[in-house]
């Protein structure tokens, strides 16, 4: 298991968010492999970057999502928020592609699942390998009420039957936690999660669809599944039957509070990449930068990233102090927070003008590859659920 730190170059040890800038380095640096040019070429691809993977794989960062009854890092939400924010300053595509995907997946393990549940699903991240999971389905949208595909009671146990689309890392992943009926009969206790072990489906039962294509994060995979009377057993059921509903709710509060939180690392690199072209393009005999307007401009998206980040820290820390509250600061960072980093980042975008449509030279696309990738992160599948007829 591949949890070590990489080691400090002093006597004291930093915090891992410390210890994962210096080993991202320096993203301008051109002698870094790691940088913005090597990131925005394999986003241009559409391949997740490799090099990347590597050195998230070396710090063990699939740690910081297990709990340490488990063997992983996972204390505190505020502390996986800075270490993310890290990722996400750099490639967003790591951050969902390599991160946060796996986290979504494994909260509702930690919520709900049964202790060889747990256990299984932290052997896999600490081994550095990706679980996914499967709200989503392109009939129903948002509306998981409504979700057609079964996981019905048969022979020996469950038979899967039905379609899953727009399932991040859904061929990398070893296992999938999918959202499923478990019952004919309309209502809130229709439906469960199912913890799919690949290595447990018998040959032909399962088939992948085409990969879908992305605006946003190109690097990202996303794909669907078709399963045909997938055999698997009883006991893959997450949780009690009928409550996977209530389970996935749960598992919102915190992935909808550290996920935006998390997101604000973009809105930083936007601003300084903003910033430095600013400094270097001349008008009127000085700086961009040294324009009245811009500088009124620069300063609130700076206000907005502040406020950003204090907002979702408080809501991260309440958490753990003031569960019973949950529910609402989570509602209120995925809508406030949210809103207030797309709106930044649009306001940057009026600087560069036709500047932020250029994928060369000094901004190398950077600009507009974060806020192409903003809208689809900081609107998830699951934001909202409808219970029509119920």
């Amino acid at each position: 298991m591949k949890t070590q730190l990489p080691a400090a170059p002093d006597a004291v040890a930093p915090h891992r968010a410390d210890a994962m800038e210096r080993l991202l380095g320096d993203p301008r640096d051109p002698g870094n492999p790691l940088g913005f040019p090597h990131i925005l070429a394999a986003d241009e691809r559409a391949e997740m970057f490799a090099a990347g993977e590597q050195a998230l794989d070396s710090y063990g960062l699939n740690a910081e999502f297990v709990p340490p009854q488990y063997g992983g890092r996972l204390t505190r939400l505020d502390e996986l928020i800075e270490i993310m924010r890290s990722v996400y300053r750099r490639d967003p595509c790591l951050g969902l592609g390599y991160g946060v995907s796996s986290f979504i997946a494994s909260v509702n393990i930690w919520t709900a699942g049964n202790e060889e549940h747990c256990r299984q699903v932290a052997g896999m991240l600490l081994d550095n390998r990706k679980v996914s999971v499967a709200y989503h389905e392109l009939a129903h949208g948002n509306d998981m009420a409504g979700t057609e595909f079964e996981a019905m009671p048969g022979p020996d146990g469950l038979l899967l039957n039905g379609r899953k689309e727009i399932i991040t890392n859904l061929q990398r992943s070893d296992a999938v936690v999918m959202f499923a009926r478990t019952d004919a009969r309309p209502g809130p206790r229709s439906h469960s999660q199912i913890l799919v072990d690949k290595s447990r489906i018998p040959d032909g039962r399962m088939r992948y669809l085409p990969r879908f294509p992305s605006v946003g994060m190109r690097g990202v995979q996303l794909g669907g599944v078709e399963f045909d009377d997938c055999p698997l057993p009883a006991d893959c059921v997450v949780g009690r039957q009928g409550l996977g509903l209530e389970t996935a709710l749960k598992s919102f509060q915190i992935t909808r509070t550290t996920l935006v939180a998390m997101f604000t690392g973009m809105l930083d690199t936007g601003l300084r990449t903003t910033l430095r072209h600013l400094k270097s393009r001349k008008l009127y005999g000085r700086t961009a930068a040294d324009i009245p307007q811009v500088r009124s401009v620069l300063a609130g998206v700076h206000a907005d990233l502040l406020l950003c980040e204090a907002f979702s820290t408080v809501a991260a820390r309440a958490i753990h102090l003031v569960p019973a509250e949950t529910g609402i600061y989570a509602q209120a960072v995925k809508f406030f927070v949210s809103k207030v980093l797309m709106d930044a980042m649009h306001r940057l975008s009026t600087l560069l003008g036709a500047h932020f449509y250029m994928r060369e030279g000094e901004l190398r696309g950077q600009l507009l590859s974060d806020a192409m990738d903003l809208a689809p992160l900081v609107i998830r599948p699951g934001d909202r659920v409808e219970t029509r007829g119920e």
